[in-house]
């Protein structure tokens, strides 16, 4: 039997391949004999209970600037394929809510979806830290400019972040008195209307803010450590951050795996754990990275395990 898969992700045209994990994924599932379809999450649609998309069939080459070739876009009912891996990168916006929700019925038709639609619903990247507590930094979250100045008086110097982004963007390190604290909140919150988040600010992002990632419950025994670049708070690559990649420690890696049932238990297969020092900031579950990084760096193949265990749920 062929499997097929449908990957949906941000343009494949403009992917790093050199990073891109969604692509190390792709070239994976080829290698394994899978037929490849792409498409955009705009390219989903719903008729009556029918979900359709308007994909491209495509191959992919571990060449720089001749990495894919597409055949011309065609109409496929999500159910015709065996597996559906949903990275689309945030913002997590109501577009995206959408997405899922096609991608559930979709679910319910036969159709793996990869991570689980409701939990990519449930699990806010940042609010789902909440869930274990016992993990994390000192945190608030509200809209109300007096609760996040009274966490940052009591703290004294705080990160401040919404709850939809990626990357680094519209994060700030602010400190008591900061004679900016009013914008920046007013900012966040669209001036008390949306929610933000608060976290004290862990001076051990000097060392890096590492990413652990956990396939199919098993935590990888590597790690990469984002650096902030010189006077940047924010290790994020995207924000100039350096990766260096390094073997996980006995802490992080107890930590993880006290995380990865629940993971497990929600149809989160594929999870990045962001860690700064001993506490866990955020839990990526939308379109994790680093994974190429670390394959190049120890030689191994992070993708097969996802693969091995999406074709041990699929008919032989």
């Amino acid at each position: 039997m062929t499997y097929s898969l449908l990957m949906v992700m941000d343009p494949i045209n403009s992917i790093n391949i050199k990073k891109d994990t969604s692509f190390g994924f792709l070239l994976e599932a080829q290698a394994r004999g899978w037929q490849l379809f792409y498409c955009q999450p705009q390219d989903l649609s719903l008729s009556m209970t029918k979900t359709v998309t308007q994909c491209q069939q495509i191959e992919v080459r571990n060449q720089l600037n001749n990495h894919f070739s597409a055949k011309a876009p065609q109409s496929k009912p999500l159910s015709d394929f065996s597996c559906i891996l949903m990275r689309k990168d945030p913002p997590f916006d109501m577009d995206y809510i959408y997405s899922t929700y096609l991608l559930e019925l979709a679910q319910e038709q036969g159709t793996l979806v990869v991570n689980h639609p409701q939990s990519l619903r449930d699990c806010n990247e940042k609010l789902f830290t909440a869930w274990f507590p016992q993990f994390t930094p000192e945190t608030v979250v509200a809209a109300n400019s007096n609760q996040l100045k009274a966490f940052i008086e009591k703290y004294e110097d705080v990160i401040l972040k919404p709850l939809d982004g990626m990357g680094g963007a519209s994060i700030f390190r602010v400190r008591k008195n900061d004679p900016n604290v009013s914008v920046i909140i007013e900012t966040l919150t669209h001036h008390g209307q949306q929610l933000a988040m608060a976290q004290q600010f862990i001076p051990e992002i000097k060392d890096g803010d590492k990413r652990i990632l956990i396939v199919n419950g098993e935590v990888i025994p590597y790690v990469l450590a984002r650096i902030p670049s010189k006077g940047e708070t924010r290790g994020n690559l995207a924000a100039g951050g350096s990766g260096v990649p390094m073997p996980i420690s006995e802490q992080e890696k107890n930590i993880a795996e006290q995380i990865a049932p629940e993971l497990l238990k929600r149809g989160l297969y594929f999870v990045g754990l962001d860690m700064i020092g001993h506490y866990v900031t955020e839990i990526n579950v939308t379109s994790p990275t680093c994974m190429r990084e670390l394959e190049h760096e120890y030689g191994i193949n992070i993708a097969a395990k996802l693969f091995d265990a999406i074709e041990q749920k699929l008919p032989a």
